[in-house]
């Protein structure tokens, strides 16, 4: 039994409220449940609650055993003063009132409806589960999966916001340079991904600024933050970046001690790190303004044309520095691109957005509706149990479902849980 269990009891009146009494025998009319409390003080505020012939207005505070008021010394926290109502699943002492007067004590274990106490066994049973609905995740009515897992991309994006709010911070309110933070480790994909981060951290945003209009200046800044020219290569290409570099690292005073080294092994050469950053300098070469450029944008087409760049010559016969290659041009992939969009641009636009007090709600799922859904063992563990991910906004919703729900037993603040809950 979880305390959360009786809170949904409470605040949803899955309890006979019409015939309720105290552990005293004294009749209990709810008028207001009052507002649930996820901070701390008593669990609800401002319940309205007549108690006997007295009509109160006060607090109620919920406990698995009366006992739990004095485990977590609410008899000496001024804060739980005002509790008109001592709600627990069983009553093993009487609690007090500074002045010595008990608290009225509402006992549930004994008017709960044997049916929900059912559901709710059944579904925090520990059985070796993946998810504890697992068995019964696929009864549920699409409309309601549909519109849970709309809520909680949200959520989701609302989580990433805050990424996001802290890197403003950093730069004083530049959207341009949290973008080139964010598309930076994202270009990194997962493996290199928070090298990429350490790579962008390294480089104030005014330095991209100045060098973007000469590409191979972009990319002796970009390799050379890296620590990837610093070893012995006879070629032309090489030692330009070279030179180049060591005139920005004087004229900037440039460190890069705190970059992470970059990662090949278990990489496609399309994913190697050199190809990444060179594509990266080609992007910022050839547009100055792509904040300005995501956030006028809104279809998947446009973004696609956006990010329609390649590397620079060197980089199309070769994979590494060392080794020429056959001649390929090496593009970002659409698929690439909708990485790109999950997982930087929707979230940097909500958030965006959500500063300015504009709605852009009905344009992000548009266009996160139109995204194919992600691929990897989370997603795939949910279309087994129930083809359900179907869009960039599904996959990262379950994502959000498993993490934050699932996986801490939060089922009944879960659209899901509480529907198995009232089967």
């Amino acid at each position: 039994m979880q305390e959360d269990f009786l809170h949904f009891l409470w605040k949803h009146k899955k309890i006979n409220v019409t015939n309720l009494s105290s552990t005293k025998g004294e009749t209990i009319i709810v008028s207001n449940v009052g507002e649930h409390n996820f901070n701390s003080g008593p669990d609800f505020f401002n319940a309205k609650i007549k108690i006997g012939e007295q009509l109160w207005a006060g607090n109620v505070e919920i406990h698995l055993k009366s006992s739990d008021w004095f485990l977590h010394n609410h008899e000496t926290d001024k804060a739980y003063d005002n509790v008109i109502l001592h709600v627990v699943w069983e009553d093993d002492t009487e609690v007090f009132r500074k002045d010595n007067t008990p608290i009225p004590t509402l006992q549930l274990k004994d008017i709960v409806d044997k049916p929900l106490l059912n559901n709710y066994e059944k579904l925090f049973s520990k059985k070796s589960k993946w998810i504890n609905c697992e068995n019964e995740f696929s009864t549920i009515d699409s409309f309601i999966t549909s519109n849970w897992l709309e809520r909680l991309y949200f959520e989701r994006l609302e989580y990433k916001s805050e990424t996001i709010k802290t890197l403003l911070t950093e730069s004083k309110n530049d959207w341009e340079a949290v973008l080139f933070k964010m598309l930076t480790k994202n270009f990194g994909l997962k493996v290199n991904g928070e090298s990429f981060l350490s790579l962008a951290n390294s480089i104030d945003f005014s330095i991209i600024r100045k060098t973007q209009s000469n590409q191979r200046l972009l990319e002796a800044l970009l390799f050379g933050q890296s620590g990837m020219l610093e070893q012995d290569i006879e070629d032309a290409y090489y030692s330009n970046l070279v030179k180049e570099y060591a005139f920005l690292k004087q004229k900037f005073n440039l460190q890069n001690s705190q970059v992470l080294a970059m990662q090949f092994f278990r990489l496609r050469p399309p994913n190697f790190p050199t190809i990444r950053l060179s594509q990266l300098a080609s992007l910022y070469n050839k547009h100055q303004n792509v904040f300005s450029k995501i956030i006028t944008s809104n279809k998947r087409e446009d973004f696609y044309e956006l990010f329609n760049v390649s590397t620079s010559e060197f980089w199309k016969t070769h994979y590494t520095f060392q080794k020429e290659s056959k001649e390929t041009t090496k593009i970002l992939s659409k698929a690439f691109v909708d990485l790109l969009l999950i997982n930087t641009i929707l979230p940097l636009k909500f958030c965006y957005a959500k500063q300015k007090g504009e709605e852009v709600d009905s344009d992000i799922i548009k266009l996160a509706s139109v995204i194919a859904s992600e691929k990897n063992s989370i997603i795939n563990a949910f279309n087994k149990l129930k083809k359900v991910s179907k869009s960039a906004l599904h996959s990262q919703a379950l994502i959000q479902l498993k993490t934050e729900y699932c996986d801490k037993n939060r089922c009944l603040k879960c659209a899901i849980g509480n529907q198995l809950l009232k089967q």
